[in-house]
């Protein structure tokens, strides 16, 4: 059983690294746009990076002004009711801090209800783009930041979609806390890691309590912008943490803390040596450090005899983790700022509820199961779920990270 669990694992990190593909290459990508709303009037300023500006160009050389505003006017504009608005010439190309491009655009819109921001601009170039986008109404006041990626590219500013959330109370955003852990797949595989890895009622007392912590302190500060984390790292460190779990898992089952520390803080190493190389969107200092934290982890929790406390510091870390990954989602709406405390304690209730109905229900299916004698013997279980959590997660994390 133990050369068996060794050869899945060293299997699955195998199969990430032939995943990795020089095509499939990508480095960190982002534009910030700024909307002024007037009325029916929109003006945007597009501030771009010099390397964005260079893809324009099809990365061989600087494109002239003209070329990169006919690019972003093709793809980056506001909407009324669902009908494109008019641009309003002529572009301006404003002084730009050194290393940046900066473009201005007018728009002039049928209708000032039902507006909307679309950016369609880079993702044919780089797929993980970001652009930070922020909107502010100049009539009302109202400020918002907007996170606009190739799976988001429009986002409703007014009327019925953006309104929606003005008048939500404390308890939808209770509820939807609670639909982002039993939608997560990611972060219930990582809860059922916990549970695995949890002897006794303590030891599980232990890493929930470290996890929420975490999560809870980097779900409001990127939320109220103190920190601003980039989701594409996120994602995939977030998949790093269920392998982690799983192949601690493993570890104890089989003992073997070293060689499994070895393979994955390996693993990572040649991650991090294809990353200087150019391959990968994860910085090689990212992967490194990762390599050597997975590495020290898995051989000091196999030494422990009591690893519960540790435990629960290790969970704290993972949770500030997964507390980016949290944000993510309410960072992809447009918040009322007036609201946003009252919004973030709804949406952390819902998700120590959510969190806390799934651990208990996984607990009491198992303690049911055991009652009535139809529950598989400890260590078969924990090996067979420990393995698929590894498995799972490489495969997120090699996804997340090639792209």
């Amino acid at each position: 059983m133990v050369r068996l669990l060794l050869a899945a694992l060293v299997l699955a990190l195998g199969l990430a690294g032939l995943a990795v593909r020089p095509a499939g290459a990508h480095t960190l990508s982002e534009s910030h746009s700024a909307w002024e709303i007037n009325g029916a009037d929109i003006d945007l300023v597009m501030t771009i990076p010099l390397r964005e500006v260079q893809r324009i160009g099809g990365g061989e050389a600087m494109p002239p002004d003209a070329a990169v505003e006919a690019y972003l006017a093709a793809r980056v504009y506001p909407s009324s009711a669902g009908r494109r608005c008019a641009l309003v010439p002529p572009v301006q190309a404003p002084a730009a801090a050194a290393g940046f491009r900066k473009y201005d655009f007018t728009f002039r819109c049928p209708s000032p209800k039902d507006l909307s921001i679309t950016s369609r601009a880079f993702f044919d170039l780089v797929p993980s783009h970001t652009n930070f986008a922020e909107v502010q109404d100049q009539a009302s006041g109202a400020f918002a930041e907007q996170l606009i990626t190739r799976d988001r590219q429009s986002v409703e500013v007014s009327g019925e979609g953006a309104s929606r959330l003005k008048t939500a109370s404390f308890l939808d955003f209770v509820g939807m806390g609670m639909m982002h852990i039993f939608t997560g797949v990611d972060h219930m595989s990582f809860l059922l890691g916990l549970v695995l890895i949890s002897r006794r009622l303590r030891d599980l007392v232990f890493v929930v309590s470290g996890f929420t912590i975490g999560h809870s302190l980097t779900l409001a500060l990127a939320v109220t912008g103190v920190i601003r984390p980039h989701a594409e790292f996120i994602d995939a460190l977030v998949a790093l943490t269920i392998v982690l779990i799983g192949a601690e898992n493993i570890a104890e089952q089989t003992r073997k803390p070293l060689a499994i520390a070895a393979v994955l803080g390996g693993g990572l190493g040649l991650m991090a040596l294809a990353a200087w190389a150019g391959v990968g969107q994860l910085p090689a200092l990212l992967l490194l450090g990762g390599g050597l934290f997975t590495s020290n982890y898995l051989m000091m929790s196999g030494r422990l005899a009591d690893a519960g406390r540790f435990r629960m510091m290790i969970t704290l870390i993972f949770g500030l983790i997964h507390g980016f990954g949290f944000a993510s989602n309410l960072l992809a709406m447009q918040l009322p700022t007036e609201r946003l405390a009252e919004l973030l304690v709804g949406f952390n209730v819902g998700v120590e509820l959510g969190q806390l109905s799934l651990v208990l229900g996984v607990t009491g299916l198992v303690l049911g199961l055991r009652r009535l004698r139809l529950a598989t013997p400890r260590p078969i279980t924990a090996d067979l779920a420990a393995s698929f959590l590894v498995g799972l997660g490489v495969y997120w994390f090699v996804t997340r990270s090639y792209p």
